[in-house]
């Protein structure tokens, strides 16, 4: 059985303009290699109604699972919501239990039109419960859309993680060399990458107060290949006469 697929779509015009870095996507990835699921793509998209509807319409066609982040607060350029709703054909509408909660908690006369905004959801969408946030996150379909403020998602996320589908898991090892360069390693590691088509093989320059490096990194489902591919790629650091080190630089 082949593993799931999942994209990340990233909603905002911060994240574009360099004002907010994105640490969303570490966070997701890993987690997502942990439960077997492969993240084959990330996009960015401005607070552009077309632009979120299209992306998130060509994103749930071509993954398994979509993770957009972003776009849910109470503010006038909060609008991922009713543009997910438009992706998928439905009103966006109060969400009865949702409103009901967030209402008892802030209190009527503090729960104004633009924090019933966060509950206001598409229609059949499940709410994404989480321990950080009153207004939750929401799940339609293959799409799982939650908050871009990172301690926020995270809850979201492990909220999310028990029904999301499951695959093998995806493995990392890794070997450097501290004053190798990659140029002189890069016929010897094709012809690895040739030997294990299917695992993913990539080398990575560094720069520490050591030294500056290379590492190679070998990911996939397969552990004795992954073993066997690292093995080699040891050999091939080694035979340049530098000093392999098991593990990241750093």
């Amino acid at each position: 059985m082949s593993n799931p697929t999942a994209a990340i779509l990233i909603i905002g015009n911060e994240i574009l303009s360099g004002r907010t870095q994105d640490v969303n996507v570490n966070f997701i990835a890993k987690r997502l290699a942990a439960l077997g699921i492969v993240l084959s793509e990330v996009r960015v998209v401005p607070d552009i109604p077309h632009r979120i509807i299209d992306a998130t319409n060509a994103l749930r066609a071509a993954y398994d699972q979509v993770f957009t982040t972003g776009g849910i607060g109470p503010t006038h350029d909060d609008i991922t919501s009713e543009c997910i709703a438009a992706a998928f054909g439905v009103p966006w509408e109060i969400h009865a239990e949702t409103f009901a909660a967030m209402e008892a908690h802030i209190g009527k006369e503090n729960f104004n039109a633009a924090r019933q905004r966060m509950a206001t959801l598409p229609r059949g969408a499940e709410p994404i419960k989480n321990s950080a946030s009153l207004a939750p996150g929401f799940s339609i379909g293959n799409v799982h859309v939650m908050a871009g403020v990172p301690r926020i998602m995270q809850a979201m996320f492990e909220a999310l993680e028990p029904v999301l589908p499951r695959g093998a898991p995806i493995l990392m090892q890794s070997v450097y060399g501290i004053g190798i360069l990659e140029g002189a390693i890069a016929k010897g590691l094709t012809a690895i990458q040739n030997r294990f088509p299917k695992l993913d093989l990539g080398s990575y320059p560094f720069r520490l107060a050591a030294g500056s490096g290379v590492a190679i990194v070998a990911k996939g489902t397969d552990a004795q290949a992954l073993n066997a591919a690292i093995a080699q790629a040891t050999t091939l650091i080694a035979a340049q006469g530098f000093e392999p080190v098991q593990g990241e630089p750093g």
